[in-house]
């Protein structure tokens, strides 16, 4: 008879320690940013930028590898960091039938392709979510998330449990600044100061404006090489280990303004954490010593057509595609592959202070 004591006592602490494993796992990311986040909002908007059309998601498990409106053959980094912090599910898109009641505890997706910092960004794609208007989606989230925890326990998740991770700024270069013909005018009348000084302070309205709907762990990324990819070398008709100067130039201007930033909100902000994600660093090791990684190409686009890296043509059903997706550090004339995205979401969850500072996405997580 003594025994059944001892057995409840066993059953009770193996009861604990696997609801104790269950509660280091992220309960829900809240992810906002342009195509390299996008997990499908775009396809519910009059859009030319778009990617639901075969052969991108064809490496998507989740979907049978049918598209979904990623922009990549497979998961995004958005996607890969929620399932190396425990997420259970993938975050929903916003703009999808199936992001109401208990699906967004998961997290919600408002990313979207051609979308920016700025609210001119992008334009010509006729229609994308700029960040001011995802962050009035996430608003309606706010008050959803109420009324199905109650506002003290929506609180608690929304500070302690969830993550808010935003991936923005490349398209207001791209597509915005150095866009051909359409930005002469605004290049004419703007500085790259005065460019990235608006581009600063509208993020950090947009960031506080999060803070008072009450996310208190940020992970920003940083402007990666965009005068490196497929399509920046296509259209300048550069070799494959040359890059554009002036892009990359104003990429690392802005990030150097955008970690002063998110000094001064850690400073400011009580009870908020923001991390910074270090991508320019990140993909340009990738780009520079892809062979380390097992890749074979950090030029050339494994989906697209176009010129020497097939960078002009986005990826479609026309396209050519390259026969082993792994080996490409692109996907397309602009988006990383999975393989890629594995590598830095990787470097992102558990990577040093070189390229995730002032703590990785785990750390982030466990506060």
């Amino acid at each position: 008879m003594a025994k059944q004591p001892i057995v409840l006592v066993a059953l009770v602490l193996l009861l604990v320690c696997v609801r104790a494993q269950e509660d280091t796992g992220l309960d829900a990311s809240f992810i906002f940013g342009d195509s390299l986040v996008d997990a499908g909002n775009n396809n519910y908007l009059q859009t030319l930028s778009k990617a639901n059309i075969l052969p991108n998601g064809i490496d998507f498990r989740a979907s049978g590898g049918n598209p979904t409106g990623r922009y990549t053959n497979g998961r995004t980094i958005g996607d890969i960091v929620g399932e190396e912090l425990g997420q259970p599910n993938y975050a929903v898109p916003f703009l999808a039938p199936n992001s109401t009641g208990k699906a967004i505890l998961n997290g919600v997706n408002y990313a979207s392709g051609g979308g920016g910092v700025l609210n001119a960004t992008g334009s010509i794609f006729i229609n994308r979510l700029s960040l001011d208007i995802q962050i009035d989606y996430f608003n309606i989230t706010r008050k959803q998330l109420d009324k199905l925890l109650g506002p003290s326990q929506a609180r608690n998740f929304l500070m302690d449990k969830s993550i808010f991770s935003i991936t923005v700024g490349a398209n207001d270069f791209l597509n915005n600044y150095l866009l051909p013909v359409l930005s002469i005018g605004a290049r004419a009348s703007q500085t790259p100061d005065a460019f990235i000084d608006d581009m600063v302070n509208h993020l950090r309205n947009q960031l506080t404006r999060l803070y008072q709907l009450d996310a208190r762990k940020f992970v920003l990324g940083d402007v990666g090489p965009i005068g490196c990819i497929p399509y920046q070398k296509t259209i300048n008709r550069l070799s494959s280990d040359q890059c554009v100067d002036l892009a990359n130039q104003l990429a690392r201007q802005y990030n150097s303004r955008l970690q002063d930033l998110l000094t001064e909100l850690n400073e400011n902000l009580p009870g908020a954490t923001f991390v910074h994600a270090n991508v320019y660093d990140l993909v340009m090791e990738l780009i520079t010593n892809y062979d380390k990684y097992g890749f074979t190409t950090a030029s050339t686009a494994c989906c697209g057509n176009g010129g020497q890296f097939a960078g002009i043509i986005p990826c479609g059903p026309v396209s050519s595609m390259c026969s082993d997706r792994s080996k490409h550090v692109f996907w397309d004339p602009y988006h990383p592959s999975e393989a890629a995205n594995l590598i830095l979401a990787k470097q992102l969850v558990d990577g040093d202070t070189r390229f995730v500072s002032p703590m990785n996405l785990r750390q982030l997580r466990d506060l």
